[in-house]
C-alpha cells in the first residue's frame, strides 16, 4: 500500500499558504482548525453537529486517554474514529504539554517521563516510545512525537536541554513509529526552543534533518506576551520545509490565528472555542461578545444574521443571555457550538482570501470588525 499521506501546496499569497491535507479518513482544507476532542469528545457538542460547522479533523489527547478509558481499549472496540463515531481525521498530541501542566509529580529522564496521575494517584510512564504505541493503539491519522515543554519564561540553559531532549525524543519517536508500519499515517516532530530564536531554528534544522511528515511549533501559548510568539513563529516558519504542513500547537485566538496564517501557518488547535463559550463568551465578526453582561437582556437580535451557522443567525443574544446567567447546559452548548462555526468560517475566509490573492484586503477588512468589540447597539 502506498503512502496516502500528502500535503500540496495549493497557494501562496505573500507567507499565508492555501493547501490540502490528505490522510487515511478523508483530506483536510489549510489553514484549518481543528476543534479539541481531548478525551474523545468536543465537550458538549454531537460529532454531526461538529462536522456540521465545517470542521474537517479534531484533534484529541495520548496523556488524558492512556489514563480513562486507556489506549487498549479503545484498540479493542475498533479505535478512536470508531469509538467516537467521527469518522474523519484526527491528530492526537503526544501527552508532553499535559504532564507538564496536569501531573502532580512527575521525574523527567532520558527515558522519558514518570508522572502520578491527576485522576486516582497512579504511577505511569510515558516514553517517545510508549506514546508512538498509544496512538497508534488509538489509529489517530497524525501522531506527534513526545516532547519536552516548558513554561515561560526559563533559563536559556533550561530551554537548550529542553530542545535537545526533543530532539532525541523525536528521532526515537520516529523509530518507533516505522517500526509499527502504519501505512498511511504521518508522524509530525515538535519544533521547541522557548523564545530564544537561535534555538528555534537549530531545533526546525535538526528536525528537518531527521525528516517528519509535518512540522509543529510547540511550547508557545504558554504565557508569553503574543508578540514574542509571533515574532517566534515569524523567525522559525523560513526554517521548516516549505512542502510539509506547519502547525502551531494550542493556538487561539482569532487575532492569534490570523496572524499565524499570515506568517505561513497551516494548522492550528485551541479549547478557546469551547471553553469560552461553555462560560457565557460568543467570538463573532464583531469581536467577542459577552452574553453575561446585562446590556444584552433585552437585545432580540441574533449574534450575527450573517453568519454561516444557523445557531448564530437564529438565537437571540436576549435569550442566550438568559442561558448564561441562569447556567443551563444549552446555553453552553449554543455558545461552543457557535464559537467553533466561528473559528471555521474565519478558516474559510483566510482560504478563499489566500486563493484569490486577497489575504491583506481579507486581513484588515477582519481587524477592523474586531476592533469593534461587539454589535453596535441599536
Amino acid at each position: 500500500m502506498s503512502d496516502p499521506f500528502s500535503f500540496k501546496l495549493i497557494k501562496n499569497d505573500g507567507d499565508a499558504r492555501r493547501g490540502e491535507v490528505t490522510t487515511p479518513h478523508g483530506k483536510v482544507q489549510t489553514p484549518a482548525f481543528m476543534p479539541v476532542g481531548t478525551q474523545a469528545t468536543v465537550k458538549g457538542i454531537y460529532p454531526e453537529a461538529v462536522k456540521a460547522t465545517g470542521a474537517e479533523i479534531l484533534l484529541g489527547n495520548t496523556y488524558h486517554l492512556m489514563l480513562r478509558p486507556t489506549a487498549e481499549r479503545v484498540a479493542a472496540l475498533g479505535g478512536l474514529h470508531k469509538f467516537m463515531n467521527w469518522p474523519h481525521p484526527i491528530l492526537t498530541d503526544s501527552g508532553g504539554f499535559q504532564v507538564m501542566s496536569l501531573a502532580t509529580l512527575r521525574k523527567m529522564s532520558e527515558k522519558g517521563v514518570v508522572f502520578k496521575s491527576h485522576l486516582d494517584g497512579s504511577m505511569h510512564d510515558l516514553s517517545p516510545e510508549r506514546s508512538i504505541e498509544i496512538q497508534a493503539l488509538l489509529g489517530t491519522d497524525i501522531t506527534m512525537q513526545l516532547d519536552e515543554c516548558l513554561k515561560l519564561p526559563a533559563p536559556r540553559e533550561e530551554i537548550e536541554r529542553a530542545m535537545q531532549l526533543s530532539i532525541r525524543w523525536g528521532e526515537r519517536s520516529k523509530r518507533a513509529f516505522e517500526s509499527r508500519a502504519r501505512d498511511g499515517y504521518a508522524l509530525f516532530g515538535i519544533v521547541q526552543g522557548g523564545d530564544d530564536i537561535p534555538l528555534r531554528q537549530q531545533s526546525a534544522k535538526l528536525l528537518t534533518d531527521i525528516g517528519f511528515h509535518g512540522y509543529a511549533i510547540g511550547g508557545l501559548a504558554v504565557g508569553e506576551p503574543q508578540e514574542v510568539m509571533l515574532k517566534v513563529v515569524e523567525e522559525t516558519t523560513p526554517h521548516l520545509p516549505t512542502d510539509h504542513p506547519r502547525y502551531l500547537m494550542g493556538v487561539g485566538t482569532p487575532h492569534d490565528m490570523l496572524e499565524g496564517v499570515k506568517r505561513g501557518v497551516d494548522m492550528f488547535d485551541c479549547v478557546m472555542p469551547t471553553r469560552n463559550g461553555r462560560h457565557g463568551t460568543a467570538f463573532t465578526r464583531f469581536g467577542s461578545i459577552n452574553l453575561a453582561n446585562a446590556r444584552h437582556a433585552n437585545d432580540a437580535r441574533p449574534l450575527d444574521e450573517l453568519s454561516v451557522h444557523p445557531d448564530a443567525r437564529t438565537y437571540s443574544r436576549a435569550y442566550l443571555h438568559h442561558l448564561t446567567k441562569a447556567n443551563e447546559i444549552l446555553g453552553q452548548v449554543l455558545l461552543s457550538t457557535i464559537n467553533i462555526a466561528y473559528y471555521q468560517q474565519l478558516m474559510a475566509g483566510m482560504r478563499e482570501a489566500i486563493a484569490a490573492g486577497q489575504f491583506a484586503d481579507f486581513y484588515a477588512t477582519t481587524m477592523a470588525g474586531w476592533q469593534q468589540g461587539d454589535i453596535p447597539p441599536l
